[in-house]
């Protein structure tokens, strides 16, 4: 895919560094989509390590920025920071606005194989090819330290994305990610309404059946709280747990006493897992 020019939405001065908000025609989804770039001051000096962050259902590209808390650190150690938004928006596909965990905001970070949904739900391929054109093309990005994390949804996607590229992310980690997205309902119905009622396809956007099937990635961190409502019918880190283990699989699962699913939960960890793909993506 040519990488297009992105138009600047906004930018502002933020720990030395600049948070600017963009915007451009996609190809992979077929209308407008939105990111998000912190740029640390280390990147007027020269190109920086691009790391990845991949919003939960109903978020946009400006969630992790505004809530996250990450600046800081992410300009202590050099990092870009990159957010898209979760799904296309305004693709004029009838129901799209129906529901709050399908469709609008819902993107699941797949690309989508079932009418009427495949011709613009293809967050995969811009997550993994379009977006990381537009970085390399137009920001002071070292597209050969890439690494990726998420919340929730975007935990999934995280997870699922470095699973089925190998060797391409230097770093991973997830907070509250759906784990086994075929037991999860969430991932049911996302799944049944992008992919179909084959259940084969699935695994392919399933993180611990990718495990299962032999797929490794960079040693994981991931933290889930022990309080978050959607831990006993949507998330299922134990069935993660249970592959790495299985595998071989570097994890460490960290179950955070008190905490619930949100940004509170995920500003509180932000800055042990930069500094986990800190480690990895300056390394050398």
């Amino acid at each position: 895919m040519s990488a297009v020019t992105p138009t600047l939405v906004s930018e502002h001065a933020c720990f030395g560094g600049t948070q600017s908000f963009w915007k451009h025609p996609s190809e992979a989804c077929g209308g407008e989509m939105r990111f998000s770039v912190y740029t640390p001051p280390q990147a007027k000096h020269g190109k920086v390590p691009v790391l990845y962050y991949l919003a939960g259902l109903t978020c946009t590209e400006e969630t992790f920025a505004i809530k996250g808390g990450a600046q800081r650190v992410a300009a202590e150690l050099g990092l870009m920071l990159v957010a898209p938004d979760t799904s296309p928006r305004g693709a004029g596909i009838p129901g799209e606005d129906a529901d709050w965990d399908f469709g609008t905001g819902a993107g699941f970070y797949l690309d989508a194989t079932q009418e009427p949904w495949k011709a613009r739900y293809r967050m995969g391929t811009y997550i993994t090819q379009e977006l990381p054109g537009i970085i390399g093309a137009h920001f002071p990005a070292r597209m050969d330290r890439e690494g990726i994390f998420g919340h929730s949804m975007g935990g999934h996607g995280a997870l699922v994305t470095a699973l089925r590229n190998p060797g391409r992310y230097k770093s991973v980690s997830a907070f509250a990610p759906i784990g086994a997205p075929i037991r999860s309902p969430w991932g049911k119905k996302a799944f049944g309404g992008y992919l179909g009622p084959d259940e084969a396809t699935w695994r392919e956007y399933d993180a611990t059946e990718l495990l299962k099937a032999g797929r490794r990635v960079p040693a994981l961190l991931v933290d889930q709280g022990t309080k978050d409502k959607f831990l006993p019918d949507q998330l299922h880190p134990h069935f993660l747990k249970e592959a790495c283990e299985a595998a071989g699989q570097p994890l460490t699962l960290r179950m955070q006493e008190g905490y619930d699913h949100g940004y509170y939960f995920v500003s509180t960890f932000m800055e042990d897992h930069l500094r986990h793909h800190g480690t990895a993506l300056n390394a050398g």
